[in-house]
C-alpha cells in the first residue's frame, strides 16, 4: 500500500495542523442498479482505505437520510432524561442497552471517554416487547427505530451484495449470504452523545479503533471522526458531508475477504470543544456461526470474534495482556510508528501506543 502523500486541506486541533483526508464518494443509485463502473470503484475503495462516502441524495437513498434526522429528534429528548431513565437496564448486552460518560477508556492517555451510547440490536428491534428503556419504548419511537435499522440494513446489504458480485463471488460464498435477517447476530445501532470536552479535560473522545462489524454505516453532522488511512503517518478529520453517510469497512469482513480490504483504524475527537456532537452507527455483523480465518490464522466464528474483542478491552489490563496482539486493530498495521508501537513481542498487546499515547477501544 503506497503511503499517502497529498493532503488538500487541514483543520487545527490539539495545537496543530491536521489533515483532511479525502474520501472516494460512492452513489448508492448506482450501486442498486449493479453498475459495473461503480461496483469496480466500490471494490478499490475497500481494497485500498477500508471507507467511502455513500452519496443518499437520489430518490433511492433520500428517505434514508430522513430517518437519520428523525432518529437524532428521539437522541436528544433520550440524552435530555435523567440517568437512572437512560440506565433503566444497563448494558444487557455488548450489543444492546446504554452506557454513562467514562465507561471506557478516552482519545488520550489518563483519560475516559467523552460521550454516553445507547444501542438497540436488529435482532431485538423485532421482538414483540423489545428490551428497551421505557423512556423510548413507545410506538413511535420504536417505529423511529425500526425505520433506521432497516434502511441502514437495506444500504450495508446492498454494498455487501455489490462487492460480491464485483469479486466474482456466487452462491454460498457471497458475502451477503451470511448476513441474513433471520439468522442471530450482534448487528446493532449504536446512538452516541458526546459532550463538550478539550484536550485537557479528564472526558474526552473516543479511542482509536477497528470495528468488530462488517460494514459500519454512520451519519455525523459535525466534525469529529478521524481515519488513519493505510501508508499515512497520522489521524486526518473525516468531512461531514450533507446527504451522505460514511461507511467503513471493519474485521469480519476485512477477514472474510481473505484480508484483501482494509479494517479501518478511525477514533474520535472534540474540533469545537464548546459543542454536544451526535452521531449514528449501524454495524451490519455476520451471523454468529460464520467461519473465517482471522489475523492469528485461527478459524473462528464471527460470535467467537466479537464476544473476545469485546471482553478483551472491557477487561482488566491482566486479562487483556492475553489476547491476540493483532486483535487490537483487526490485524491492521500503523506504519512508521514510533518505538512504543504495538508488536507481537510487546508486554500488554491490547494496547498500542503512539505519539500521543492513546489506547485502543472496540464498539
Amino acid at each position: 500500500m503506497a503511503p499517502i502523500t497529498e493532503v488538500p486541506q487541514t483543520k487545527e486541533w490539539n495545537g496543530k495542523q491536521v489533515p483532511v483526508y479525502p474520501m472516494e464518494i460512492i452513489d448508492f443509485s448506482k450501486l442498486l442498479s449493479n453498475e459495473p463502473t461503480e461496483i469496480d470503484r466500490l471494490v478499490r475503495s475497500c481494497q485500498d482505505t477500508g471507507y467511502f462516502y455513500l452519496d443518499l441524495r437520489g430518490i433511492d437513498g433520500r428517505r434514508m437520510v430522513e430517518d437519520q434526522q428523525d432518529t437524532l429528534k428521539l437522541m436528544y429528548r433520550f440524552f435530555d432524561a435523567p440517568l437512572e431513565a437512560k440506565n433503566e437496564f444497563g448494558l444487557v448486552a455488548p450489543h444492546l442497552g446504554y452506557e454513562p460518560i467514562g465507561s471506557r477508556t478516552g482519545v488520550l492517555d489518563n483519560t475516559k471517554d467523552g460521550y454516553e451510547m445507547i444501542k438497540v440490536s436488529r435482532d431485538e428491534i423485532q421482538k414483540d416487547s423489545p428490551h428497551l428503556p421505557a423512556v423510548i419504548k413507545n410506538s413511535p419511537d420504536m417505529k423511529v427505530l425500526e425505520h433506521a435499522i432497516a434502511g441502514a440494513n437495506i444500504a450495508t446489504k446492498t454494498i455487501l451484495s455489490a462487492l460480491s458480485t464485483g469479486l466474482g463471488l456466487t452462491g454460498a460464498a457471497r458475502f451477503e449470504n451470511t448476513h441474513r435477517n433471520d439468522r442471530p447476530s450482534t448487528s446493532t445501532i449504536a446512538m452516541m452523545h458526546y459532550i463538550p470536552s478539550d484536550p485537557t479535560a479528564k472526558n474526552i473522545g473516543h479511542q482509536k479503533h477497528t470495528d468488530i462489524s462488517s460494514l459500519t454505516f454512520l451519519f455525523a453532522e459535525q466534525w469529529g471522526l478521524q481515519v488513519r488511512p493505510p501508508g499515512a503517518k497520522e489521524f486526518g478529520f473525516v468531512e461531514p458531508k450533507e446527504g451522505m453517510a460514511v461507511i467503513n469497512v471493519g474485521d469480519s469482513l476485512r477477514f472474510a475477504s481473505g484480508h484483501t480490504m482494509q479494517s479501518c483504524i478511525h477514533r474520535v475527537v472534540p474540533l469545537d470543544p464548546t459543542e454536544h456532537r451526535y452521531s449514528i452507527a449501524y454495524f451490519l455483523r455476520a451471523e454468529n456461526d460464520t467461519m473465517f480465518t482471522d489475523s492469528e490464522g485461527r478459524y473462528i466464528t464471527a460470535g467467537q470474534w466479537h464476544d473476545e474483542k469485546f471482553f478483551a478491552f472491557t477487561s482488566p489490563p491482566e486479562v487483556q495482556a492475553l489476547a491476540p496482539s493483532s486483535m487490537i486493530l483487526g490485524g491492521m498495521k500503523e506504519e512508521d510508528e514510533p518505538a512504543q508501537a504495538e508488536s507481537k513481542d510487546a508486554p500488554s498487546p491490547i494496547v498500542g501506543a503512539t505519539n500521543l499515547k492513546e489506547t485502543v477501544q472496540v464498539y
